[in-house]
């Protein structure tokens, strides 16, 4: 029956987005006093995709290192497996009928030690690392940016080589002209397609200046994951969103997908048509969790 039904019916009553996930940079404090409890938590909300965030008990000494020095800010400093062990990360995700399709770390523990992320990913199920964001020193030049691009192509080999694809998810920066360029164009264009893919947050994107759908339309297919969140009213950087500050000032803008001005339906409509598959909201730190995430995925669902 349902393939004699139009494919803008059939979408309709089943949804655009089938598996709806979540970046567990959303609710760390609760994961790190209940993981089990936490996942459950999510798994009643109906997501069905995690997406973790590092360091993990395998990353480079600098990322354990840096994160340990954030963390007294942060009021947290559960982080990766949250003192558990892949095994049991995954044997909590399969009772709750969750799956991990990526993960975040940082760019020396992707240089450096992708044989210990693929061996971690070969137990949890991960596709996907992704970068987060790139080190502040790295992109204060056009140069920099093109040497990140090289890095970025090495990085994706050695990721195919485990079984893994690599992600570089975007924050502010990059968006603006720098030295007459637009640095995320550079790095799309100077990394091969079949080695390097990205994660899109749609806010980040906004806040510097560019519309998600123009570059879901202008790199059809290089987008694989997309960071959902919605801005209570349109907001840009007061710089060329750089720095941290800046985007720390944008943070009270923030609301659940569905309650903002970016237009999430039609963002969603969009990256599933130029090849996104994997969709996560995240709302950093969000307060009232039990409130806000359900908003988010109680939105996404009608989409």
């Amino acid at each position: 029956m349902a393939s004699l039904l139009p494919w803008n019916t059939l979408a309709h009553q089943l949804g655009i987005v089938d598996k709806i996930g979540i970046q567990l940079f959303s609710l760390p404090k609760m994961l790190e006093k209940d993981f089990a409890g936490t996942i459950e938590f999510l798994a009643k909300m109906g997501y069905k995709e995690v997406e973790l965030f590092g360091p993990f008990p395998f990353s480079a000494q600098v990322a354990q290192d840096r994160w340990k020095s954030i963390t007294p800010m942060l009021g947290f400093s559960g982080s990766g497996y949250f003192g558990k062990s892949p095994k049991e990360i995954k044997s909590i995700l399969k009772a709750n009928g969750i799956t991990t399709p990526s993960a975040h770390t940082d760019l020396d523990t992707l240089v450096n030690n992708m044989d210990k992320l693929g061996e971690a990913a070969n137990v949890l199920g991960h596709k996907y690392v992704v970068l987060p964001s790139i080190p502040d020193d790295k992109r204060q030049t056009l140069d920099d940016y093109k040497r990140i691009s090289e890095t970025f192509n090495k990085i994706g080999e050695n990721a195919k080589r485990v079984g893994l694809k690599f992600g570089y998810h975007n924050h502010g920066y990059g968006l603006s002209p720098l030295e007459g360029q637009i640095p995320l164009y550079l790095i799309m264009e100077q990394t091969d397609p079949n080695l390097v893919f990205f994660e899109m947050d749609i806010y980040w994107t906004s806040a510097g200046g560019i519309e998600p759908i123009s570059l879901l339309e202008k790199y059809p297919n290089r987008y694989h994951l997309l960071h959902l969140k919605d801005m209570k009213e349109k907001k840009h950087f007061s710089g060329d969103g750089n720095t941290a500050p800046q985007w720390f000032e944008l943070f009270p803008y923030m609301t659940s997908a569905g309650d903002g001005v970016l237009g999430v339906k039609e963002i969603v409509e969009k990256a599933k048509s130029t090849g996104v598959k994997h969709f996560f909201v995240e709302q950093d730190l969000v307060a009232d969790p039990d409130v806000a995430l359900k908003r988010s995925i109680d939105f996404l669902k009608k989409v």
